[in-house]
């Protein structure tokens, strides 16, 4: 048995056994429903065979029984747990991130559709989609749900990015062909056929999928929206994402212009797309007929708060959204989100809750981020957890990456305390090492 430094520039699957020794945690379920979903061993291995995961032991009983040309990487006193999943965040919008606030239709206007003009430049949009996904890998995030531009390009440019890197990731053309200026418009036809195209380009390739995705109601027509699911309904298997209800005067403009709509979840609703596989993000002012109708479809409430908090939207209701049974995800929403950690995107969930006189403590936020999100996008057969066959992508966390940090989580007396402290202290430097497939990502300085 031997031990070596980890690979740094390698996204293949390597030939052969590695362990990974280390403090382990994931989930089996929910830790609201099931008191036993946490499974965490103080001192265990990871064992990694041709990029997926082929076990997870105590070391005192697993270490010696290793083949003897067994790969051991030693992270003792560091946290080895599935990679996160972001489940609504936007590559093109990586540059306009901390640009002075406003509300959201201004927001839009003022940085979002001036910054994506410029991805219909296929080398503009793959340089952004490296940057982008080195970035979520430095914050430790292996999968995420990312809209693109109106540009079919741009899609090109991401999932090139990500098929390179060997990244299970998902994506989409943003349709719009309304309420939006000239140079970012297509047609309800012309989205259609586009979008048709890529599905067949990208979808199922490699770890890719593909994301039929109008931007919101406000910017598509009803043909749009019509023909949106009608490509739900000729590829099977496809996802869906878009917005709703994130601001109230956005809501207000849904009914305007849509006056038939009994609400705003409504109006995906005629048209199909509320559904399993469907990824609506923010999900801030709904009401009870709208929760009813989210957990009987399956589809999938994304909580964005450090975007909610700083554009003003409102504030994000877990537990009626639980109590419903509607599936939720978390996301960081670059670039109305203020950072690309989810670690930090758990700090402000937790605020988000308390604020609301609600709860939301160290154990959810981390299923969100992991198991959940997995199931929520219906991979969780794939990725989110490490039982035995899922694909390994992990991540290792460093409790001592900062003074403050370790010495408080030194202090901590259980392993939902330890994660607490994580969650509110951490960031990326918290992040040792991403690992794709069981080898580890080089991340560009």
């Amino acid at each position: 048995m031997q031990s070596r430094a980890p690979s740094v520039m390698s996204y293949g699957t390597p030939a052969g056994m590695r362990a990974f020794r280390g403090e382990i945690l994931d989930f089996r379920g929910d830790p609201r429903r099931d008191p036993d979903a946490l499974r965490h061993l103080q001192d265990g291995i990871l064992l990694v065979s041709e990029g997926k995961v082929s076990g997870v032991k105590p070391a005192a009983e697993g270490i010696e029984s290793l083949p003897p040309d067994t790969i051991v990487e030693d992270h003792r006193g560091r946290l080895i747990m599935p990679g996160f999943i972001d489940a609504h965040i936007h590559y093109p919008q990586t540059d306009v991130i901390a640009s002075h606030g406003r509300q959201l239709l201004d927001w839009l206007n003022d940085y979002t559709f001036p910054a994506e003009a410029a991805f219909g430049d296929a080398a503009n949009g793959g340089e952004a989609a490296g940057f982008f996904l080195d970035e979520l890998l430095r914050n430790g995030t292996t999968t995420a749900a990312v809209f693109a531009t109106v540009h079919p390009e741009s899609v090109d440019a991401f999932f090139g990015a990500a098929s390179a890197r060997g990244l299970r990731m998902i994506s989409g053309k943003v349709m719009m062909d309304r309420n939006c200026p000239e140079f970012l418009r297509d047609t309800a036809a012309s989205s259609y056929e586009d979008s048709a195209a890529l599905i067949e380009r990208w979808h199922g390739k490699g770890r890719l999928g593909y994301a039929v995705t109008p931007r919101f109601a406000v910017s598509s027509s009803e043909e749009q929206l019509r023909l949106a699911g009608r490509l739900l309904d000729e590829h099977p298997g496809v996802f869906m994402q878009t917005h709703i209800a994130e601001n109230r005067d956005e809501i207000r403009w849904v009914a305007e212009l849509f006056p038939w709509s009994k609400s705003y979840l409504d109006v995906y609703d005629r048209y199909g797309l509320v559904r399993k596989g469907a990824l609506y993000g923010h999900c801030i002012h709904y009401d009870d007929a709208d929760w009813k109708r989210m957990s009987a479809s399956g589809a999938v409430a994304v909580h964005c708060p450090t975007s909610n908090l700083f554009l003003g939207s409102g504030l994000f209701d877990y537990d009626r959204a639980h109590d419903a049974g509607a599936p939720v995800a978390l996301a960081t929403d670059v670039g109305g989100g203020t950072s690309f950690s989810m670690l930090r995107t758990m700090h402000e969930a937790y605020k988000v809750a308390q604020m609301g006189g609600r709860k939301m403590d160290s154990l959810d936020a981390f299923y969100l981020a992991t198991l959940g999100g997995a199931k929520t996008l219906g991979i969780d057969h794939l990725i989110g957890s490490f039982e035995t066959g899922r694909e390994a992508d992990f991540i290792v966390l460093d409790m001592g990456a900062t003074a403050l940090l370790k010495r408080r989580s030194n202090l901590a007396r259980t392993i939902g305390e330890k994660l607490f402290v994580l969650m509110m202290l951490g960031d990326d430097r918290a992040v040792a090492a991403t690992y794709i497939q069981g080898v580890r990502a080089g991340i560009a300085k």
